[in-house]
């Protein structure tokens, strides 16, 4: 099969995750150059995120090799990977280690934002070159995205925002978004020619998207207790961010609902920082926590805690 027999299929066989309106945005549509991107700009955004696997090897080289992603650092029980000197992702193993069910709360997909639409088109090319395996691809409006899975079955997107300026914005705040198919081929096509060289400085985790057991509660934390605001809805799920982001983190009930407390030796998501860009933001979400009697420790630089669901989370300046 060729590669552009590759992309058809890949389009055209993505149901689930394409399901919707063709898109009507041109191929062409430009995407966010800047150096920074605006998801880094908030108030607060998703710094790093940390994944308990049972093969470092196999999923080091997978981040490595089909994502382009540096070992930057390695230690006695697993390796942190990221662009440059940037740290994004951390991988850790242990003998314990039990594989988490699929309806056990935690990743739904780490989502790493390229710096441009360029660059999402160059990882595109090289994917098809290497024979990657696709879940699926949309056009959210917002964004354009690509969705695959790691060899232990964590979920990954690789995206592009539109410019902020071309996003609209409801009455009450919340942004529009949706799932139309991504025309992969013409993404495709836009590659330059050139070789690809791993992620492009300025790469970062745009957002994560976790598996939850309930969205009010997701909701009564995410928003209520760590302040952050609800800026869209979909059936089953939410989204949340700061900063008039589309969003940072997502939570749904999709496979998940009812999922209780993860168990400390699980694989997956184990926990993530959240950094503020506004140190009042950090002290008025720290401020809730003593209020609410939510334990918490300080750790690494930051305050660390679990949500309901045991994933932990550090948040810091």
């Amino acid at each position: 099969m060729n590669r552009r027999d590759f992309l058809g299929f890949a389009t055209g066989g993505m149901v689930a995750a394409t399901a919707g309106t063709p898109s009507t945005a041109e191929a062409g549509d430009p995407l966010m150059t800047t150096e920074t991107s605006y998801a880094l700009t908030r108030p607060a955004y998703i710094d790093q995120s940390h994944l308990v696997v049972t093969d470092l090897g196999l999923v080091s080289g997978f981040y490595q090799s089909m994502l382009g992603l540096k070992v930057i650092e390695k230690t006695t029980s697993g390796e942190v990977l990221g662009v440059g000197s940037h740290p994004l992702l951390t991988l850790t193993t242990a003998k314990d280690a039990a594989v988490a069910p699929r309806n056990a709360a935690g990743l739904f997909h780490t989502a790493f934002l390229m710096p441009d639409r360029t660059e999402l088109a160059r990882w595109l090319r090289h994917a098809a070159q290497n024979n990657v395996v696709l879940d699926g691809a949309s056009d959210h409006l917002v964004s354009e995205a690509i969705y695959l899975s790691d060899p232990e079955g964590n979920g990954i997107e690789i995206y592009a925002d539109r410019p902020h300026e071309q996003w609209k914005f409801l009455e009450d705040g919340m942004v529009e978004m949706a799932t139309r198919r991504l025309d992969l081929q013409a993404l495709y096509d836009s590659a330059p020619e050139d070789r690809w060289g791993g992620m492009a400085e300025g790469t970062a985790i745009g957002h994560l998207h976790l598996q939850v057991g309930d969205i009010p509660q997701a909701d009564a934390f995410y928003r209520d207790v760590l302040g952050l605001k609800l800026m869209a809805r979909y059936p089953g799920a939410s989204f949340f961010a700061t900063g008039g982001y589309h969003h940072h983190l997502a939570a749904n009930i999709w496979n998940s609902q009812g999922a209780t407390a993860r168990a400390d030796n699980m694989t997956g998501l184990s926990d993530y920082r959240i950094r503020f860009n506004d140190r009042e933001a950090l002290d008025a979400a720290v401020s809730r926590l003593e209020a609410l009697e939510i334990k918490s420790e300080k750790r690494d630089g930051g305050v660390f805690l679990k949500d309901p669901w045991g994933i932990g989370l550090t948040l810091s300046a």
